[in-house]
């Protein structure tokens, strides 16, 4: 492996922002902001605007959507229906041309 090529890794606080959680995690991402952290140490502070604390989907506050009912409606609106359409009138029927 080539030396000197990949980014080096840093231990870094996450702060997300809407729901004033903290976490400590990995990255190669640099911040000039630092925060101190329970184990006593300062850490450069990343902020995020969303985590698992204020993610919809890990709260529980997703919108479940009706897909059953959404069906029913669009076959009611656009499905065939059972009554048979009236055939097009037959060839012998039509007028015959003339030369």
């Amino acid at each position: 492996m080539k030396q000197g090529i990949h980014p080096k890794l840093k231990t870094v606080v996450f702060k997300d922002m809407s729901a004033d959680y903290q976490f400590l995690g990995t990255t190669t991402m640099d911040s000039k902001d630092k925060i101190k952290w329970t184990d006593g140490k300062e850490y450069p502070l990343i902020k995020v605007e969303i985590s698992s604390a204020s993610h919809p989907f890990y709260t529980g506050k997703q919108r479940i959507m009706d897909t059953e009912g959404r069906i029913d409606r669009f076959k009611k609106r656009y499905g065939k229906t059972d009554a048979v359409a009236p055939a097009a009138p037959a060839a012998a029927d039509a007028p015959k041309t003339t030369k």
